[in-house]
């Protein structure tokens, strides 16, 4: 029997003896553990709260318009001459290329405005402005759009200046549209938001009615725009303007817009087709880049 085994029976046979006499038994501690406290006063335990970082607020509309934006910025060269898109995604281009030049990271170029309200915002900033009669060809044009189907096919013009728009980024070699990702669509018309068309002030029901029986099937819907004192929109170009609200997208844009086109009285319609050669789209996740 090992020495542990037999001082266990020892312990065993002791305690089953002093019980049976009647005798009181004592348990002692063994030497080696040490319950006494200790002879100094522990330090008390110090318990530091860190406050976790505060997370990043969720980007707005703005904050992507302003990302793509300034991505767009980067197809600009000195010396370029530039179509200066309307909008409020093309005032953040516009005050780009202002701080730019300011800065000296741009120098000789030229802008084209498409509209009177980025002409003022442009002339503000120090850019150098012209006009398509100077300049027949530019180097780029930027602009936004209101919405983007998978071909880079465009609706613009629900800041009114689709016909100056689609002027002036018809002569430039390269187009870039920049959205947030709120603009795609499958198809033109998918938002359900206005596709707006320039037409004459001359008989502008005429062309409404006209207007709403093309696009029986899509369910369209048409309406004179309206100013916020509830008189008829009128363009830079001194014409009014009808928007199409459409139930179901365009099924045949290319075909659509020369229907339009072929109405006495249309001056220009928002469907930018095969014009735009490069969306900048920016997302939550980050800023995607397509080209055709």
């Amino acid at each position: 029997m090992s020495s542990a085994a037999s001082s266990s029976s020892s312990s065993l046979s002791a305690f089953s003896t002093a019980s049976r006499h009647g005798r009181r038994l004592i348990l002692r501690t063994p030497k080696t553990l040490n319950l006494r406290a200790p002879s100094s006063t522990p330090k008390p335990l110090s318990i530091r709260a860190h406050s976790s970082p505060s997370p990043s607020p969720p980007l707005t509309q703005d904050d992507l318009k302003k990302i793509a934006a300034d991505k767009a910025v980067g197809f600009v060269r000195s010396g370029m001459v530039l179509g200066l898109g309307t909008g409020s995604t093309a005032a953040f281009v516009v005050a780009k290329l202002g701080q730019l030049l300011k800065s000296g990271e741009l120098s000789d170029i030229v802008g084209i405005p498409t509209s009177k309200r980025t002409e003022e915002q442009a002339r503000g900033l120090g850019i150098p402005l012209s006009v398509l009669d100077d300049h027949p060809r530019l180097d780029l044009a930027i602009d936004g759009a209101d919405e983007v189907d998978p071909d880079l096919n465009l609706v613009k013009g629900r800041g009114g200046a689709l016909l100056r728009e689609k002027m002036v980024e018809a002569a430039s070699e390269k187009f870039v549209v920049v959205v947030d990702e709120t603009k795609l669509v499958s198809g033109l018309g998918g938002s359900r938001l206005a596709m707006p068309v320039e037409v004459v002030q001359f008989c502008w029901k005429y062309n409404l009615v006209k207007l709403q029986e093309l696009f029986k099937e899509e369910g369209c819907e048409a309406k004179l725009r309206l100013n916020r004192d509830g008189k008829p929109y009128v363009t830079d170009n001194s014409n009014y303007i009808v928007d199409l609200y459409f139930e179901t997208p365009i099924k045949d844009s290319l075909a659509a817009g020369k229907e339009i086109s072929a109405f006495e009285g249309v001056v220009e319609h928002g469907l930018f087709l095969d014009m735009a050669t490069v969306a900048i789209i920016a997302g939550k996740n980050g800023v995607e880049v397509k080209s055709k």
